[in-house]
């Protein structure tokens, strides 16, 4: 494995990037690095058993916004590393960063951020994390 730091950060998801991502320039498209974000995302989620906890309380996360920083593109073939954190928990909300890493390169190419709200699905607003998911939460927080 290339020379990433995931001992600095929470949780990590390393995977193979896949040839058909990659667009009519020759590199994996912009679009799949937020696809990236969402499989380590899914991870930490399933890791605190979000999915069962929304089937029972018809509440849950989404993404209200997110961003990306493009530091290098990525080409098949590669296996990436995608690190990632919890920041800034309140009540409704809580931001989460990431980092992507190529094996091939050695060197982040990419960091993104993503605002996660929690959702009463039947009422389509905002409402409080569950205090069990908001508990779990503490354990991916960057260690400073």
């Amino acid at each position: 494995m290339a020379n990433i730091p995931v001992e600095n950060y929470p949780l990590s998801h390393t995977q193979a990037i896949v040839w058909n991502d990659m667009d009519a320039m020759q590199h994996i498209n912009n679009t799949v690095y937020f696809r990236y974000f969402e499989d380590v995302r899914v991870v930490m989620l399933e890791k605190l058993e979000v999915f069962e906890l929304a089937k029972r309380l018809h509440v849950g996360p989404v993404v209200a916004s997110t961003r990306c920083d493009y530091r290098a593109p990525l080409v098949y073939p590669d296996t990436i590393t995608t690190v990632t954190w919890v920041e800034d928990i309140q009540e409704k909300r809580y931001a989460m960063k990431y980092e992507i890493y190529s094996h091939n390169q050695d060197r982040c190419v990419a960091e993104g951020e993503a605002l996660i709200v929690y959702c009463d699905f039947k009422t389509g607003k905002s409402c409080p994390i569950p205090a069990e998911t908001l508990e779990g939460l503490k354990a991916f927080v960057a260690k400073q």
